[in-house]
């Protein structure tokens, strides 16, 4: 499945549904599920603020699963989405319009620039480790 890295606070910002829109300097065609992981970089991070504010935000990890409903010049967006004038950040060029974000893990991946794949049965693998199922284990859903 396809995944995309995006810094802190704003990936946090995302889980939070603070930002409902994601800023990028190109398009996609890409439209549907993809998973929003946490980069590394604190290079947008404002220790004063930010730690406090956002205090659960996690580098380094796969954190959502959203739907990536569409991709507008910035000058497109409110026109198709008006439920988006106002909102702050409706920044451009190109503007990834978000929605259904749901929380996962956090689990401990290797980002990348782009949109990348990320492999869902290794991803897998990961999130039993870190929730300490052991390998082959399955669950049992109710009946």
């Amino acid at each position: 499945m396809k995944a995309l890295t995006i810094c802190q606070p704003y990936a946090h910002m995302i889980l939070l549904g603070e930002k409902r829109v994601e800023n990028r300097t190109w398009p996609t065609n890409h439209r549907g599920l993809f998973y929003i992981h946490a980069g590394k970089s604190r290079a947008w991070w404002d220790e004063d603020i930010d730690s406090k504010r956002y205090q659960n935000a996690v580098f380094g990890a796969v954190v959502a699963i959203a739907t990536l409903l569409d991709c507008l010049k910035v000058a497109d967006v409110t026109a198709k989405y008006p439920d988006l004038i106002g909102h702050c950040h409706v920044n451009g060029p190109w503007c990834w319009i978000l929605r259904n974000v749901t929380p996962i893990g956090p689990w401990s991946w290797r980002g990348a620039q782009g949109l990348f794949e990320i492999d869902v049965e290794e991803l897998g693998r990961v999130a039993n480790r870190e929730l300490g199922i052991p390998q082959g284990a399955h669950s049992k859903r109710p009946k």
